[in-house]
């Protein structure tokens, strides 16, 4: 094992909440600093340790993929420039929900449940009773809190916590990242879905053990590795089975121009690159390491699933369609909305970019609607588009021209309601994504 490992071994079995500098690593372990230093940047990219502002480096709970919707209290400090005032044991862990004190004590104490966030003033009362009760307290208006009540978060490993802003503010700061968390919840990552355990050979290997491995596995892809352990290329079973001289190494026959992914890449990315270079898998690369595999399969149960997935953050694609009916028409689909004020331009009429949107927004769900298809979008052109006021009502009418097995061609109409003029016109290609 290499010190680096070593030092990441070792923060891993750090108790949560330990503090973590370069020096101490370096003098418990017998390493540089500068070992230290990189070991410790890796540990935080793998989300063991995270620094906290007037803290410094913590061990966390390393979180996953499902928790991603939920924030920690060291995520709350941050968001709201705040100051730790007691309970530092307690930042990671996780708050389920917020609640603000603008009641009697009576009345708080039914919404005050263990896990949640209590944002108030400086009410010493109303934060005793939310440590009572399981739940971190956020002082609103710079205010600090008693001696007592600092002692006492200690005890309980729940954080006090002050911020300068008042409470209106600091409940729409915090509202806003639970909103964006939630956005990124639904963003599958290659991590999510790659299989870690894969069979790969070594460059010297004979075309015939490699092709018994293929035989015995059922796999159609095996990824070949140098002596030190990085991806090469790629043999496929065609590739294989084409070549008579079995004796021969494997190195002769395989693909050198590797296309490849790291664990962080998003699953849309990585159908974007399997539909455009026409590869059914994709190595999973972490540094040079080979760390996993993908499949082509694999990426579309993954965009299948994340399709059915309820949405509670809103995007800009999700702002325009809500405002949009749409109904089924022959050769098409038709949308029916009007401009809101949140798509104007400075001079008073829809902008230009939102109109763009608009069309190719609902041009590439038309696609998807059409036989529940996933797309890729290839191209996306605009004839014209005309000046639209506040309050048009407007028609997009998008009609399929032309269609085949890999391919979609639409045509994009819109249409102002009023007097019947068409304000705009577009035509958007894409490549379907099949199994």
């Amino acid at each position: 094992m290499s010190k680096h490992d070593e030092i990441i071994k070792h923060i891993s079995n750090l108790k949560i909440g330990t503090k973590i500098s370069v020096r101490t690593i370096a003098n418990e372990l017998n390493v540089s600093e500068g070992t230290a230093y990189r070991a410790i940047k890796d540990a935080e990219n793998l989300g063991l340790v995270s620094a906290v502002p007037r803290i410094g480096t913590v061990r966390i709970e390393k979180t996953t993929k499902r928790n991603i919707e939920k924030l920690t209290y060291a995520e709350v400090v941050n968001i709201v420039e705040g100051q730790i005032l007691g309970g530092k044991e307690g930042l990671y862990k996780t708050l389920n929900k917020f609640i603000i004190g603008a009641m009697t004590l009576d009345a708080m104490e039914r919404y005050i449940t263990p896990g949640n966030l209590l944002i108030v003033g400086n009410r010493e009362e109303a934060q005793k009773l939310a440590l009572d009760n399981e739940c971190a307290v956020l002082i609103t208006g710079g205010f600090g809190c008693s001696d007592e009540i600092r002692q006492y978060a200690n005890e309980k490993q729940l954080p006090i916590i002050s911020c300068d802003y008042d409470t209106f503010t600091t409940a729409s700061m915090i509202n806003k990242a639970l909103a964006e968390n939630l956005i990124k919840k639904d963003i599958i990552l290659v991590e999510d879905i790659m299989k870690g355990e894969i069979i790969s050979v070594n460059l010297n290997s004979k075309i015939k053990d490699v092709k018994e491995i293929m035989r015995e596995s059922g796999i159609e892809v095996i990824p070949i590795l140098n002596d030190e352990e990085k991806i090469v290329g790629l043999a496929t079973e065609r590739e294989i089975n084409n070549y008579h001289n079995e004796n021969e190494v494997v190195s002769k026959i395989m693909n050198k121009n590797v296309v490849f992914v790291t664990p962080k890449t998003s699953v849309a990315y990585a159908a974007h690159i399997t539909i455009w270079e026409g590869i059914k898998n994709i190595p999973v690369v972490d540094g040079k390491k080979l760390v996993g595999l993908i499949s082509r399969q694999d990426i579309i149960a993954a965009l299948q699933q994340a399709s059915g997935q309820p949405q509670f953050g809103e995007t800009i694609d999700d702002m325009i369609i809500k405002n949009f009916d749409c109904e089924e028409i022959d050769g098409g689909f038709k949308y029916y909305g009007k401009i809101s004020p949140e798509m104007l331009s400075p001079i008073g009429t829809a902008s230009w970019n939102t109109l763009s949107m608009i069309m190719s927004t609902l041009g590439s769900l038309a696609l998807k609607h059409n036989n529940n298809i996933n797309v890729s979008v290839d191209s996306f052109s605009v004839y014209f588009i005309k000046p639209v006021q506040l309050d048009s009502k407007i028609q997009i009418l998008v009609k399929c021209i032309d269609s085949s097995k890999n391919y979609a061609k639409v045509e994009i109409e819109m249409i102002s309601e009023s007097d019947k003029e068409v304000v705009g016109k577009a035509l958007l290609s894409a490549k379907i994504f099949r199994k």
